[in-house]
Order: C-alpha cells, then structure tokens, then sequence
C-alpha cells in the first residue's frame, strides 16, 4: 500500500535528521509565540463562499513530476495574489519533490498560513515545521493511533500550530472529532490506494460538529465541484493538482473561487 510504503521511508529519513539534529536544539530556537496567521480564521472568516487552501508540490507518487522546476516563492505568491485563504507546501521529499525551505520560503513570500503538508508521526516533525516558519500542519489519521494523534494535537498546541487532521472516512472523521481536532479535512483521495472518490467530503460533511472548521481535499477540479462543497457547506477546499497543471494558475483559482 502506498501509505505503508511512504510512512516507511519517513520513519527512515527522521531517525537521520534526528541524528544530525536533536529534538532539543530545534527546541531552543522556537519562536515564543505564534506568529499570528490562524488558519482556522483563514479558512472560515465570517463571509459567504468558500475559501481555499492552495497547494504547491512538484510530483505525487500516483503521477510522477507535475512541475519539477516549479519554485515556491513564485507559484505561492501567485496563490496569495489570487485569493487562496492559506497555503499547503508539501515537504516530503522522496515522494512529493518538496523541502522545508519550501516552506521557509513560501511562508517568506506571502502573509498568509503557510501549512506544512508532510507524514506527520512524531513532535519532531512539529518542531521542524514551526522552526521553518510553518503556521500550522496536517495529522493524517490514517498513519497514527489515537494515543498518538491527541498527543500530537497537545504538542501542536505547544509550538503554537494550528493542526488540520485528515480523515478519509466515517470512523477517521469520528476519530477526529474525539482527539479533538478544530479543523478536519475530508480527503477524497484514498492514501492506500490513491483512488479518488469525489463525492466523499460531500457524504461526510454531517458527520462533523458545525462548530469544526471542514476542508474538502482532492479531486477539485472545477466549479461544478466547488459548487457541490458549496452546497454541502464544507467551509474550505484544498486544491493541488489542479493548480500546478495549469497554465495559468492564477486564473485557474480565481474561476475556482468566483460565486
């Protein structure tokens, strides 16, 4: 499975930054405080619409490069310029083509939450991200225990990171709503398999607390799929691929996010 295969290679890679890098140095050079970009205001500011977060990466295991010489700075600051309510920069490496200096710089072009979008399974991965700027990260249910996802919720709160927790079914969504996560994302895309199945965030969406924030994650590829969200009241949408195949990605969100 795809996951299984991912979640090893990352525990392979972090027992080497470890090595190089211990948890308490990246500890003692952590900001004190937030730094005041609140995703969850972000994505639901208190206006009609739905807002969105957009994604830069270079490749994904199920297409291979999408846009292998794309630089953050500039894909990022064409987001922000056209409306994306936050930013996701994946930083996975092997699979995804990405670094945290993506994010480093993303978060240095932009004055919106930048999300480090990453196989998130210990602290350290949360003292990196908010060492490299990140406002807050996503915890995939899917990859962790329940011990370990309300413990990583805990930590999250400590490094002052908001955690947008991923769930691709009934019984994750509920998980998620018990650890007691404030944004979920529904990801319509089945990380085991990396089919996708569009209509999910759609049929999950009552499942969730009305006072959680709801973001609709992959398969987005038009306004027709906006518009179901839309309807469904999710509150928010991730959008990826879409955006770094296009031509103009400026364009392409603008048309995603028009009423």
């Amino acid at each position: 499975m795809i996951l299984d295969d991912i979640l090893a290679r990352t525990r392979q890679d972090l027992a080497a930054r470890k090595a190089r890098r211990p948890l308490s140095e990246i500890e003692k050079g952590l900001p004190a405080s937030p730094t005041g970009r609140s995703l969850a205001r972000a994505l639901r500011p208190g206006t009609p619409g739905i807002t969105c977060i957009a994604e830069f990466k270079r490749k994904s295991p199920s297409l291979g490069w999408i846009r292998q010489d794309a630089k953050a700075s500039e894909v990022t600051r064409l987001y922000a310029a056209a409306g994306a309510a936050a930013l996701s920069v994946l930083t996975d490496e092997p699979f995804f083509g990405g670094t945290l200096d993506d994010l480093t710089t993303a978060h240095a072009a932009t004055s919106v939450p930048v999300l480090r979008k990453d196989f998130i399974v210990e602290a350290y991965q949360l003292a990196e991200a908010r060492a490299a700027g990140a406002d807050a990260a996503l915890l995939i249910v899917a990859a962790l225990s329940n011990a370990e996802l309300s413990a990583l919720l805990a930590v999250g709160a400590l490094y002052g990171l908001e955690l947008l927790v991923e769930a691709h079914d009934a019984d994750e969504a509920a998980r998620a709503v018990a650890a007691g996560a404030k944004i979920i994302g529904i990801n319509n895309r089945d990380l085991k398999t990396f089919t996708v199945d569009r209509e999910l965030a759609v049929r999950l969406r009552a499942a969730i607390p009305a006072d959680r924030v709801v973001v609709a994650e992959s398969g987005i590829r038009d306004a027709a799929d906006v518009a179901r969200l839309r309807a469904a009241g999710v509150d928010a949408m991730l959008v990826g691929e879409t955006l770094m195949r296009a031509g103009d990605p400026s364009a392409t969100l603008r048309a995603l996010l028009a009423p």
